[in-house]
């Protein structure tokens, strides 16, 4: 029997440690290890591990939602590894589909993670829709306002060049010149 293990954290800045140690203890056959966001269907080194079981083998991570966010991202992936014979554990909530019982606890864990995620994205939105309530602007500031245009309008009649009205107003050369095209569009019109 080999054990091929699978640890994901979600961005660069995350750590796969605490997983690889876990694993390691299991002393896998082979380790595939990803920095992906978890709702990313298209995860290679997911793949290539379940490419890598043949039957017989075991299929490890250590949490369920470091395989899937979604209930039924996560029985696909499972009905994946049982159609090849492989058997899905997982470490921390003591998984194994290998009997009824554990398919059930899967079963309802894989819909606790998705509700935990739901829920998540719900306290975003309810976040984000409170702070434009407040009139909190997201994105970029724009640097380009009116006052500008007209600062950059003034030192170029005042014969300046470009690259001192560059310096003075901090701007680039494509927005010194968008600036003044601006100036003479409101002129024009």
């Amino acid at each position: 029997m080999t054990i091929v293990a699978y640890a994901r954290v979600s961005s660069t800045g995350q750590s796969l440690d605490v997983q690889l140690e876990k694993l390691g203890e299991l002393k896998p056959t082979k380790i595939f290890q990803e920095k992906r966001s978890g709702v990313d269907r298209e995860r290679p080194e997911l793949k290539k591990a379940i490419e890598y079981c043949r039957e017989g083998d075991t299929f490890v991570v250590t949490k369920i939602d470091r395989l899937a966010r979604s209930t039924r991202d996560l029985l696909n992936i499972i009905d994946e590894l049982a159609a090849k014979g492989v058997a899905f554990k997982v470490l921390d909530q003591s998984v194994d589909t290998t009997s009824s019982t554990g398919k059930l606890t899967l079963q309802i864990l894989a819909s606790v993670a998705e509700f935990e995620n739901n829920i998540r994205k719900e306290r975003q939105a309810d976040g984000i829709k409170a702070a434009l309530a407040k009139g909190t602007q997201f994105g970029r500031h724009p640097r380009m306002t009116d006052e500008t245009v007209a600062t950059i309008t003034a030192l170029k009649e005042a014969g300046a060049t470009i690259k001192e009205i560059m310096t003075q107003t901090s701007m680039s050369k494509a927005s010194v010149y968008r600036a003044l095209g601006r100036a003479s569009e409101v002129v024009q019109s």
